[in-house]
């Protein structure tokens, strides 16, 4: 496939010419990255896992995934500019039990941590006000507001959850867990197969290890040289109905994906400066 061209660029009639112009971005004040590593949580499972945990032991987590992410952040007292963000994984895990007549099956659950972290994201004390779509009517009924602290915003950035261990722990042992069934936002529970319920009898726990990055940003307005918009000069190309193998023909063989490198360097390598998230 051919790159995208730009009419602007070879344009000699019509020389691009930069000017100064203001925009509006967030502007990061404060970052962390960090790798957690929470031991023995307790899977709050649905009806049918705990059904199937009450007949058997022989029982691996296959996958994990971060289903959905609570962030609260507060000032932290007797230290401006400096907040508290918590941060609450959902995290929804599969699993596979091991039945009589060499059987598997598969069942679902959801596993709650929790980290707090405490990062610089300044201040401020003006109100910020935006117009929508239906402020904009001229009949529009005024929506109810009031005058709210104008808090950084926090961006939470993580990967999968790597399962280190999963084990099947009798009731009077001790878990970690920091709610129950009903404390799970009902649309996390809708994504289970099932539903889940507090169980007295056995339970599951799980260790994870997450790779987080946590920042505080601000709406900040700034001074750059850029240029203006240039429309390509490139057509957007559909696949033909009468032959739907054209485009396909006109890719490119994967070769890279046949032959996996030995070796893959790590980013500080070769003498290269160490740059954001590489080196101390």
């Amino acid at each position: 496939m051919s790159d995208n061209r730009f009419s602007c660029f070879q344009s000699d009639k019509h020389p691009m010419k930069p000017e100064t112009v203001c925009i509006e971005a967030n502007r990061i004040l404060d970052s962390c990255r960090d790798k957690d590593c929470f031991e023995d949580v307790k899977v709050l499972l649905t009806d049918f896992g705990n059904e199937i945990l009450e007949h058997t032991a022989n029982i691996r987590a296959k996958s994990a995934c971060i289903s959905w992410t609570y962030i609260g952040i507060d000032p932290v007292r007797f230290n401006r500019g400096f907040y508290s963000i918590t941060i609450k994984f959902y995290i929804k895990i599969t699993f596979e039990a091991c039945l009589c007549g060499g059987r598997s099956q598969e069942f679902e659950g959801v596993a709650v941590v929790e980290k707090r972290v405490i990062l610089y994201g300044s201040e401020s004390n003006v109100n910020v006000f935006k117009s929508t779509g239906a402020s904009s009517d001229f009949c529009a009924i005024p929506e109810p507001c009031c005058s709210t602290k104008n808090l950084p915003v926090a961006i939470v950035e993580a990967v999968d959850p790597i399962i280190l261990g999963t084990k099947v722990r009798e009731p009077e042992e001790h878990c970690c867990c920091c709610c129950c069934c009903n404390d799970i936002p009902s649309g996390i529970a809708s994504s289970v197969n099932g539903t889940l319920c507090d169980s007295e009898g056995r339970y599951i726990s799980v260790s994870f290890g997450i790779f987080s990055v946590i920042r505080l940003v601000r709406p900040a307005q700034y001074i750059i040289n850029a240029t203006e918009y240039c429309v390509p000069d490139k057509e957007c190309i559909s696949a033909e109905d009468d032959n739907p193998c054209a485009v396909f023909r006109n890719m490119a063989f994967p070769t890279q994906e046949f032959c996996p490198p030995d070796y893959i360097p790590a980013r500080c390598e070769n003498n290269n400066p160490p740059k954001c998230g590489c080196g101390s």
